[in-house]
C-alpha cells in the first residue's frame, strides 16, 4: 500500500504583517473556510485568489484528485499553482488503490488540526465532492468497512451499468450523489451496504468539529455553467487529455476503474475506436453537464452555505468582504 498514512508535509506561506491581517496573530479562533459547488464554477480559482490576500492552505475535497497521475481529466491544480499556494489531499494514493471516505476524513481532520496548532494560516476545504466535505464539516459516522477484493471482483464482473442500477435500488440517496459513470464510488457504496447492512447515505453526524466553519457556495446559471463546462473540456483536450488517458491505459490496463470515470471513459472509447475525438469531447461535455446538475441540487440543499454568483465581476471582493466580516464576529475572547 502506498496510501499516505500520515499527514503530508506542507510548505506554509510567509505570514502577513499584523497591519495586513491581525487575526493571524491570535485575535481570531481557529476556523475552517469551505468552498463548495458544482464542477467548473471556479472554486479553485477563488481559493487561489483568496490565498493572495491572506496566507492559506487549500485542502482538496475532490474524490479523484487524491489519485496520482490522474491530472488533466480531474482538473488538478497545476504545478505552478501548487508552488504558489500550498495544497493538500492531492496525489495521496496510487491509481490501483482505493481511498476510503474514512481515510480521507482522517487525513483531512489531522491536517486541519495541524494547521490550527502550528501556523496561523487560513485552511480552505475546496471541492465538489459533497460527501468529502460533509465528512469533515459534520464529522460523519463512517462504517469501518475495509475494502473487500472478492466482492469488488464480483461487482466488476457485473459491469458499471448493472451496479449503478443495483445501487439505485439499495441506496437511492447515495445513487443520486454518485455519477452513473463512476464505478469507484458506486462499488464503494455497494461494498458498505453489503458488508455493514447500512446504506452509505444513512451516515449521521457523530462528532462535529469544535471550531467554527464558514461555508461558501459558488453557483452559476445553467447557461453560463454549460459554457464553462464546454470551455474547460476544450482546455483539457488541448492540454493533452488524450495522451494522459493513453498513457494510463497502457500502464494500468483499460479496465482500471478510474479510467471508467467522467472524462476518462469517453476518451478511452475514442482511443479504442468507438468515438471520433469530436464525439468523445461532446460526450464529456454532455456527461459533465448531467453531473453538474446533480451537484447543484445537492449543494443547494446545504442550508448553512452562503451563496455567490460565480460569474460576478467582483466575486473575489465580495467573498473577501464576507470572510473578513465573519472573522470579525469570531474574535477570540
Amino acid at each position: 500500500m502506498k496510501i499516505n498514512q500520515g499527514v503530508e508535509p506542507l510548505n506554509f506561506p510567509k505570514l502577513a504583517s499584523p497591519q495586513e491581517i491581525s487575526w493571524l496573530y491570535g485575535s481570531i479562533v481557529p476556523f475552517l473556510l469551505v468552498i463548495g459547488g458544482a464542477t467548473a464554477t471556479g472554486k479553485s480559482g477563488l481559493a487561489l485568489a483568496l490565498a493572495q490576500r491572506s496566507p492559506g492552505v487549500i485542502l482538496s475535497a475532490d474524490s479523484r484528485q487524491v489519485y496520482r497521475e490522474f491530472d488533466i481529466g480531474t482538473a488538478k491544480p497545476s504545478p505552478q499553482e501548487r508552488q504558489q499556494v500550498p495544497h493538500a489531499l492531492i496525489d495521496i494514493c496510487d491509481p490501483t488503490e482505493s481511498l476510503t471516505l474514512a481515510e480521507y476524513q482522517r487525513q483531512a481532520q489531522d491536517l486541519i488540526q495541524r494547521i490550527h496548532r502550528d501556523r496561523a494560516v487560513m485552511p480552505m476545504l475546496v471541492g465538489g465532492t459533497g460527501l468529502y466535505i460533509d465528512a469533515v464539516v459534520k464529522g460523519l459516522r463512517i462504517p469501518p468497512v475495509a475494502p473487500q477484493p472478492a466482492l469488488r471482483q464480483q461487482l466488476a464482473a457485473l459491469g458499471q451499468p448493472h451496479c449503478y442500477t443495483l445501487l439505485q435500488t439499495l441506496d437511492p440517496v447515495a445513487a443520486r450523489r454518485i455519477h452513473p459513470h463512476d464505478p469507484v464510488r458506486t462499488v464503494r457504496a455497494l461494498e458498505v451496504f453489503y458488508v455493514s447492512g447500512q446504506p452509505l447515505s444513512t451516515l449521521q453526524g457523530l462528532a462535529p468539529p469544535d471550531y467554527p466553519i464558514l461555508y461558501l457556495g459558488l453557483d452559476s446559471d445553467p447557461g453560463s455553467l454549460q459554457r464553462r463546462i464546454a470551455q474547460r473540456t476544450q482546455a483539457m483536450i488541448e492540454a493533452g487529455l488524450k495522451y494522459e488517458v493513453a498513457t494510463l491505459a497502457h500502464k494500468y490496463g483499460a479496465d482500471l476503474p478510474l479510467l471508467q470515470t467522467l472524462g476518462y471513459a469517453e476518451m478511452l472509447r475514442h482511443l479504442q475506436g468507438d468515438y471520433s475525438l469530436a464525439v468523445a469531447q461532446a460526450e464529456i461535455v454532455h456527461h459533465t453537464r448531467q453531473f453538474a446538475k446533480r451537484q447543484r441540487t445537492w449543494f443547494r440543499n446545504r442550508a448553512t452555505a452562503q451563496w455567490f454568483d460565480a460569474d460576478a465581476a467582483d466575486l473575489v471582493d465580495q467573498v473577501w468582504e464576507t470572510v473578513c466580516q465573519w472573522l470579525d464576529g469570531h474574535a477570540a475572547p
